[in-house]
């Protein structure tokens, strides 16, 4: 069971990865990029229902669907790969840990999803000694152009 768990760890890094490359490098667009990933993967299982244990045929698809939320990020948000990566980790770590409390609630992939790319977004914010960092910055930034953009519309 150890190991069912540390591969999804890293298909949930990859597909965030393989997400992100196909929309940015491959032009593909955030939502063809994530479906591309979650059909591929959704075929796999159901043609080889046999070659992985049945807690990875259940739980594989999500995961890899899940993650591929986080490769939907713009470039202009998040451009590192690592970061990425990262951040589909973290999501799989909150798919373990809170799949049971999502249940019947819509949405409850791209919630930790969400979840996951903040966690990853405010790592420069915690980084420096309780002061205001890069991370927060940018976020303003963007804010501010954006307000911009809708006071000359």
């Amino acid at each position: 069971m150890a190991i069912d768990y540390f591969i999804l760890l890293i298909i949930g890094g990859l597909s965030s990865i393989i997400t992100f490359l196909l929309q940015i490098k491959y032009k593909q667009g955030p939502v063809r990029s994530s479906s591309l990933v979650g059909v591929f993967v959704g075929v796999f299982v159901l043609v080889f229902p046999n070659l992985l244990s049945t807690y990875l045929t259940e739980n594989l698809p999500l995961v890899c669907f899940g993650a591929s939320f986080i490769g939907m990020v713009s470039s202009k948000i998040m451009s590192d790969y690592i970061l990425i990566g990262f951040s589909g980790v973290v999501f799989t770590i909150i798919y373990f840990n809170t799949s049971t409390y999502f249940s019947g609630f819509g949405g409850g992939l791209g919630s930790a999803a969400c979840i996951a790319l903040l966690v990853t977004l405010s790592i420069p914010v915690l980084k420096k000694k309780r002061k205001l960092s890069n991370g927060f910055l940018l976020l303003r930034r963007q804010m501010r152009s954006r307000m911009k953009k809708k006071n000359y519309k």
